[in-house]
């Protein structure tokens, strides 16, 4: 998204590092005082302490700043994540401490993603976090069910592909934790984590009974 001009020097690439960082960690501030529509890159570069010259050395406008800013929080948020172990003693807990460090990371940042993922937002953006979700449930759940195909954990009579409850699964997550945002996250992210969870495990009905998946990994 970016369009930095980058030197070939570690120093040229620290200096390129510390200005997008001051860049970022100032919208995130304004973006807390007031919306993404209302802030200037003369705001941001003042605030970053830079000029606007050095602002457009790493981005066109705002917006691409903040779409940059949040697509690498998700994806640091989404690489830190617990992936749930199946034979933990208490699994639903594993999953739902998950989801509460998921909505709280949000919640931290609540300004930002709420102007990016509302009515007026970035479509790049919640098809990246869309598409992060995607991938590490997918990711989580292969690695549950020893690397096996979940079509038959879910229904085989559907003959669904291995990505397509992944992807539902995301989709859904990212339609609640948007809503909640909008509504300015009535609930703490414990209570979003509670009432998320048995959504998940409809979906994935093993989860809830871990003691079952030794004998249908066997079959």
């Amino acid at each position: 998204m970016a369009t930095t001009k980058r030197g070939n020097t570690p120093s040229s690439d620290r200096r390129v590092r510390r200005t997008r960082t001051a860049l970022a960690r100032a919208l995130i501030e304004l973006v807390e005082e007031r919306d993404l529509s209302r802030i200037s890159v003369s705001d941001v570069a003042e605030r970053a302490e830079v000029s606007r010259t050095a602002f457009y050395d790493h981005y066109r406008n705002v917006h691409e700043l903040a779409e940059d800013a949040c697509t690498a929080m998700i994806d640091s948020l989404i690489q830190s994540l617990p992936a749930p172990d199946l034979d933990a003693p208490d699994l639903a807990q594993e999953v739902i401490m998950s989801l509460q460090a998921f909505f709280a990371s949000l919640a931290q940042h609540a300004g930002l993603y709420r102007s990016l993922l509302g009515p007026e937002g970035s479509a790049p953006v919640a098809d990246h976090i869309r598409r992060r979700s995607t991938a590490a449930i997918h990711h989580h759940v292969r690695h549950a069910f020893g690397g096996g195909d979940l079509t038959r954990y879910v229904d085989s009579s559907l003959d669904v592909p291995h990505d397509v409850p992944a992807a539902f699964t995301a989709g859904a997550l990212l339609g609640v934790a948007n809503d909640w945002l909008q509504r300015g996250c009535p609930r703490s992210p414990a209570e979003m984590a509670a009432l998320t969870w048995p959504l998940f495990s409809a979906l994935y009905p093993l989860y809830a009974d871990p003691s079952t998946s030794g004998a249908e990994s066997s079959t």
